[in-house]
């Protein structure tokens, strides 16, 4: 069993232990069935504390990746654990088994560092990043762009922006409001795309003007996750000159919603709740993007994929 530890690291040498024998059962480096040493044995090799090789099998047995036969020592189990993999051990279970194969047509470490090092650096962007606090508004962002570019569209809050994890191969946008905030928690160098919205008051005012006064005794209903739009929706309706009690304002967050919205005539709402309406139901669906703003990220797709950015 090849395991190597770092003094130096933040990680603790428990923690080391554990990744790297995960790590070697899912390359195969370790066998399943192959006797492991004992605790004894593993901290007198890596000069570690009984204790620390102690609680490193322990876990690993409760995870399931090891046993205990009684008078034999520590095995590797037969069968994996059913629990999936977290999506950083994912990754590091692909960076293993990249280093087997390099190793085995006998490239160095130092080789596969430098050719990482160098592929992740001429790596193209692979996604947009919508960064926003509002988990509603979040979502509905989320889906407009899903549903205009080519990209996959991943989502964080701005707390969550600094990660490495989440700006890497990423282009981060966001909506003009949170601009300043956002820049100055994103890594320093990172470009920031803030893109333009529909202003909701006007845009909503526009439609009822074109729908009313023809439909002014209809019963018209407003559903959304998103309360802002429940809020500003009520007040352009009730402002253009519909009875409040022809208006059914829905919040698509609550058990029921559905009720009483088949009876509508239209149900004004955002591109998230329009796609779980009760099927009867009219859609009469505000986007938040505006035309501009998804040409400019289909421009700046387009350009990424260009060969002078191959």
């Amino acid at each position: 069993m090849r395991l190597w530890l770092n003094r130096s690291a933040e990680i603790s040498l428990r923690e080391q232990l554990i990744t790297q024998v995960v790590l070697g059962i899912l390359t195969r480096g370790i066998l399943p069935g192959q006797r492991l040493p004992s605790t004894r044995e593993l901290a007198r090799r890596f000069g570690i504390h009984p204790n620390t090789a102690s609680a490193c099998y322990r876990e690993l047995e409760r995870d399931g990746w090891l046993e205990f036969r009684h008078g034999s020592g520590v095995f590797v189990a037969n069968t994996r654990p059913s629990t999936p993999l977290s999506p950083e051990m994912a990754v590091d279970q692909l960076i293993g088994e990249l280093a087997a194969r390099a190793r085995k047509i006998g490239a160095s470490d130092a080789l596969l560092r430098a050719r990482l090092r160098r592929w992740l650096s001429l790596a193209p962007l692979a996604r947009w990043l919508v960064i926003e606090p509002d988990p509603e508004l979040r979502r509905i962002v989320t889906v407009e762009m899903e549903s205009s570019l080519a990209l996959p569209v991943a989502a964080c809050t701005p707390d969550e922006c600094g990660e490495e994890t989440q700006i890497a191969r990423s282009i981060p946008v966001c909506l003009p409001s949170k601009a300043a905030m956002v820049r100055k928690l994103l890594p320093t160098g990172t470009v920031l795309t803030v893109f333009q919205v529909n202003p909701v008051a006007s845009a909503l005012e526009a439609n009822l003007e074109r729908y009313l006064p023809e439909h002014s005794a209809d019963l018209i209903g407003i559903a959304s996750r998103w309360t802002e739009f429940q809020r500003i929706g009520r007040t352009m309706i009730v402002a253009a000159g519909l009875s409040p009690e022809n208006l059914l304002v829905r919040d698509a967050t609550r058990p029921g919603w559905k009720r009483g919205l088949e009876s509508t005539s239209g149900v004004i709402c955002d591109i998230v709740t329009a796609q779980q309406l009760p099927k009867k139901c009219f859609p009469i669906v505000f986007r938040l993007l505006d035309v501009a703003s998804i040409a400019q990220l289909r421009a700046l797709e387009a350009e990424l994929a260009s060969p002078a950015n191959s």
